[in-house]
């Protein structure tokens, strides 16, 4: 096997472990390593979790001895500081690492080429760029928050054939079948956050956890609660086992201190917009400091609305289930007509799937699409 095909089947398999610590890396990025003798994997690792040795670690730590000389294939580049663990650019030069491969650079200040530095002013060949695509779709919400100052933002809809989330009276269960309601928790378990409205708390009182599988993290949840009308009659308050924000415009410490009972609950309060409501776009840049990569909304047809006419969707991930609820039924979305939508896609397709007896169509908006290719 040529050395350029040996390149791409080792960083492929350290793009899969990467893509392991999908349900518990948040907010640190998803981060795969194999360390090679020659056609010999010797060592491989990934992230598990913060605070836990990296993946680069983990690789050394099986390769032992046999790290001397060899190749380390990596999806990020190595870190060149001292945080929760020890820089793993001096960890691959004191195993004596002769060449790295690294699929893209790291965008974060405390990084940013200088890991990449350290190990070329230890003598090690450094090549990048191998997979660097494939490296940013498995870390956008890390991404996004480092180039963009805000999350990635995943909208999560399930509608009928005729575009139906509910009928008129607001009854929705279950529109969908079990197989996608199943991807749903999946997708949560990927998410550092998932976010809803108030409206569909107070209609459905969701739990917005991860409960199909055993997870080492559950994402926070984020209720947008203008008015502050939570109490701890809804579960996102009263289940201690998941974290929640609230995000409202009320200042009133006494109404906030109602709260101050439950440990995994706080309240940020932002300022409103002329129409009362939250301020939205200052709301992104504040989660993105707050290490959120990722968020899931999990909304009604006024919230999805609101997100879609802002611009700040990236992707919609549309369940889609083979019934109709007719004309009076409630719709997945109220917005204005769209009459450029007949010259040009906004949406591009970028998966589509039958799950269980419905269909799974993920969509990214087109500049999302041109940003993601870094």
């Amino acid at each position: 096997m040529s050395a350029a095909m040996l390149d791409e089947k080792f960083m492929q398999i350290a793009l899969d472990l990467a893509w392991m610590g999908r349900f518990s890396t948040s907010p640190n990025p998803r981060v795969g390593c194999v360390i090679t003798q020659g056609e010999q994997i010797v060592g491989q690792g990934f992230h598990v979790c913060t605070g836990d040795a990296h993946a680069e670690v983990h690789a050394l730590r099986q390769a032992g001895r046999f790290a001397h000389g060899a190749t380390a294939y990596v999806t990020l580049e190595p870190c060149s500081h001292t945080g929760r663990t020890g820089p793993c650019a001096q960890a691959l030069i004191d195993a004596g690492i002769s060449r790295v491969v690294m699929a893209m650079s790291d965008p974060s200040p405390q990084v940013q080429g200088k890991g990449r530095a350290m190990l070329e002013e230890a003598g090690i060949e450094v090549c990048s760029g191998l997979y660097a695509q494939q490296a940013r779709e498995i870390n956008l919400g890390f991404l996004s928050r480092i180039e963009r100052h805000r999350p990635y933002i995943r909208l999560k809809v399930a509608a009928t054939l005729d575009g139906k989330t509910a009928l008129s009276n607001g009854a929705s269960k279950w529109i969908t079948g079990a197989a996608a309601r199943n991807e749903v928790q999946t997708l949560r378990a990927e998410s550092c956050a998932v976010l809803t409205g108030i409206n569909t708390v107070m209609a459905d009182n969701p739990q917005l956890n991860v409960r199909r599988f055993p997870t080492i993290r559950q994402p926070l949840r984020i209720i947008l609660d203008s008015q502050l009308q939570l109490t701890a009659d809804y579960q996102v308050i009263g289940d201690a086992n998941s974290p929640t924000l609230i995000i409202t415009t009320v200042a009133d410490e006494e109404k906030k201190a109602v709260f101050a009972s439950f440990p995994h609950v706080s309240v940020l309060t932002i300022p409103a917009h002329q129409d009362g409501r939250i301020d939205i776009d200052q709301l992104w840049p504040i989660l993105a400091e707050r290490q959120i990569g990722i968020i899931l909304v999990e909304a009604g047809s006024i919230l999805n609305s609101t997100l879609l006419k802002a611009g700040v969707v990236d992707e919609i991930i549309y369940y889609q289930a083979p019934k109709f609820l007719g004309q009076t039924a409630r719709s997945a979305f109220v917005l204005p007509e769209n009459t450029a939508a007949l010259k040009e896609n906004e949406w591009q397709t970028i998966d589509l799937a039958q799950v269980g007896t419905d269909c799974r169509w993920q969509l990214r908006h087109q500049q999302s699409a041109i940003w993601a290719k870094g």
